[in-house]
């Protein structure tokens, strides 16, 4: 599958922090081409923009729709910005498709979690999951999602945290964000900022 081949190519440079293999601030990415969920060729980095690359939990994860929704409802200032948003999610293409083929921008299907592992995303601690901050979102989520059709994600797992890289066109990485809960991102207005600075 072309999407797998993608994947095996990704490579990192060696992290100060090999332990944890979290992405820092001023690290250099190997260039690399993903395929989204509708086929197209995705260059991470892309040498005409910045990328604004993003790691979410499953598919149908009610949290990830309605911030991915608030990006999407944005997309033409980010896009004029000079910034392409890539958001990646640890489900099947198949499943992404239900969720997430309506979004402006590419979609990544990483099932496996080869990218997620790369870049050192993480899972939630229970102590999190049950901090009000993590409730407050699901409960957020699920009042304001326009659909809750595999909200469940059976078969996947729940408790992925959300990462996030702002990516110049060399690869050098200008901001990196790894989530404490399941809300815990950037606002566009925060990716603008990051962006112009």
């Amino acid at each position: 599958m072309q999407t797998q081949q993608a994947l095996s190519e990704v490579r990192l440079p060696a992290m100060d922090d090999e332990a944890s293999g979290k992405v820092h601030l001023g690290d250099l990415l190997t260039r690399r081409a993903l395929t989204s969920i509708r086929g197209e060729t995705v260059p991470i980095p892309d040498a005409d923009r910045l990328v604004h690359l993003q790691f979410r939990r499953y598919a149908g994860c009610p949290v990830c729709n309605v911030h991915l929704r608030s990006i999407a409802l944005r997309h033409g200032e980010l896009s004029s910005a000079g910034i392409r948003e890539v958001v990646v999610f640890h489900s099947k293409a198949e499943t992404m498709l239900e969720h997430q083929r309506q979004l402006p921008f590419a979609a990544i299907a990483d099932p496996g979690k080869r990218l997620y592992a790369e870049f050192g995303v993480g899972k939630m601690s229970a102590l999190a999951a049950l901090n009000p901050r993590s409730w407050r979102a699901a409960f957020y989520a699920l009042t304001h999602s326009p659909s809750l059709r595999g909200a469940t994600g059976k078969g996947e797992e729940h408790m992925g945290l959300p990462a996030e890289f702002l990516v110049r066109p060399d690869g050098r990485v200008i901001a990196a964000k790894y989530g404490k809960f399941a809300d815990d991102h950037w606002s566009v207005d925060e990716i603008l900022a990051l962006a112009a600075g």
